[in-house]
């Protein structure tokens, strides 16, 4: 009977990531794209969004503590100087892959076959990551979320919040139903409720770690961690079918070259962190884990600064063009 409510809940699972692969492809989720949404047109909606689906996963969280359900939590870590490298290589890995690895699955889901390179990439990065910087081991703090330390609180605010976000959306409008589940707000919803879903029922995932934990060798986790990651991938792909967007865009040396760089880059931040910006948005942050919003914030600036610092190096190359 264990057996088979374990394999349940596990398929479950599977099928839940794969929702959130469709939800990652179909709402365009990606960091890169939203700090060049805000460079470019002055708007914080694609932040926004990701910030929402951390609020949603707290909310989840809290949720779970409140009705005894919640299984145990990941360390949490310090705050050091290694917060920001990490954050500052997360966010330049990122930049050179022309996106976050939430992006990388959106991408790939479109048929930008290069970007199957920005996991290897990340693979190979966790790999080669203790030869090349000597961080001294994150020591993992005891202390208990505030989020899950007023549990009862949160969830009530999270179920008015919930009420508040979902109640409109279903409401007849101009737009169908699809168009607003699949809105940036809405499709980050998905995201973390179905991380939510994923931790209660067999612990916590997020797919960077599996490739970490490949890279280290892990067993029975490891496992099931890749049957989840085959059901992302395979979800953005399902998603970039049905809207239309999957094109047969063959790589190319250059891109395969700038995804792997990309990825490889995006692995070493994350080991320092240690947490990848997945793993920063859905367990860090709701957490209100200070080094995760530390990181994911260099993060965003390294973006912003590596973004300002190409478009004014291509503005001074056109005027002298001109000139």
């Amino acid at each position: 009977m264990a057996t088979m409510l374990f394999s349940l809940a596990v398929v479950i699972a599977a099928l839940c990531a794969g929702v959130m692969g469709y939800a990652i492809q179909r709402g365009a989720t990606c960091t890169v794209a939203a700090v060049d949404e805000l460079l470019s047109k002055r708007k914080a909606n694609r932040l926004l969004a990701m910030g929402e689906a951390s609020l949603w996963v707290a909310g989840g969280l809290a949720l779970a503590a409140a009705l005894h359900l919640l299984p145990g939590m990941p360390a949490a870590y310090p705050v050091s100087v290694w917060v920001f490298a990490g954050g500052a290589l997360l966010g330049l890995g990122a930049w050179i892959n022309r996106a976050c690895v939430f992006g990388a699955i959106a991408r790939l889901g479109s048929g930008e076959w290069s970007y199957a390179a920005t996991p290897i990439g990340f693979y190979v990065g966790c790999l080669t990551v203790a030869p090349l910087f000597a961080p001294p081991a994150a020591a993992a703090l005891t202390e208990t979320s505030p989020v899950l330390r007023m549990a009862e609180a949160s969830a009530a605010l999270f179920v008015l919040f919930a009420a508040w976000r979902i109640v409109p959306a279903l409401a007849p409008g101009r737009s169908t139903l699809a168009e607003r589940v699949w809105a940036p707000h809405a499709a980050t919803a998905v995201i973390g409720a179905t991380f939510v879903l994923i931790l209660l029922l067999v612990g916590v995932w997020a797919y960077t770690d599996v490739l970490a934990q490949l890279a280290r060798g892990m067993s029975m986790q490891l496992v099931l961690g890749e049957v989840f990651l085959v059901a992302l991938y395979l979800g953005a792909l399902l998603a970039g079918w049905t809207a239309g967007r999957l094109r047969n865009n063959p790589p190319s040396a250059a891109g395969l070259l700038r995804c792997f760089a990309g990825g490889m880059l995006m692995a070493w931040g994350s080991l320092l962190i240690p947490g990848s910006n997945d793993g920063l948005i859905l367990i860090g942050m709701p957490l209100l884990r200070p080094y995760a919003w530390l990181a994911f914030g260099t993060m965003c600036v390294t973006i912003a600064t590596a973004q300002l610092l190409r478009n004014r190096l291509a503005t001074t190359a056109s005027m002298r063009e001109a000139a």
